[in-house]
């Protein structure tokens, strides 16, 4: 079996400043989908720590709001690349 996970491009860039942001994503909307992605959020207790099924929800719309425009953003820089690294080799016969 090939393991894909050492040859997968990464999905965020590092900022100048040495945070990791996510493709598409500015740095305040990475952490906010970070902890919105945290398994504590997804249990089901979560109901009672956070007040209600409504926030519960609210805070899911939300990460999948986040989520869809990273993987946007991240299906568009794949293609990109994948059309940078073709242009690079050229046939020329």
């Amino acid at each position: 079996m090939i393991d894909q996970g050492r040859n997968a491009p990464r999905r965020y860039f590092v900022d100048r400043q040495g945070h990791r942001v996510l493709i598409g994503l500015s740095l305040d909307e990475t952490a906010e989908f970070e902890a919105l992605d945290l398994p504590s959020m997804n249990a089901d207790h979560s109901v009672i720590e956070h007040g209600s099924a409504e926030a519960v929800a609210t805070g899911e719309i939300r990460r999948l709001e986040l989520y869809s425009k990273h993987e946007g953003a991240w299906r568009v820089w794949i293609a990109q690349s994948r059309a940078e690294q073709n242009s690079a080799f050229v046939n020329y016969v």
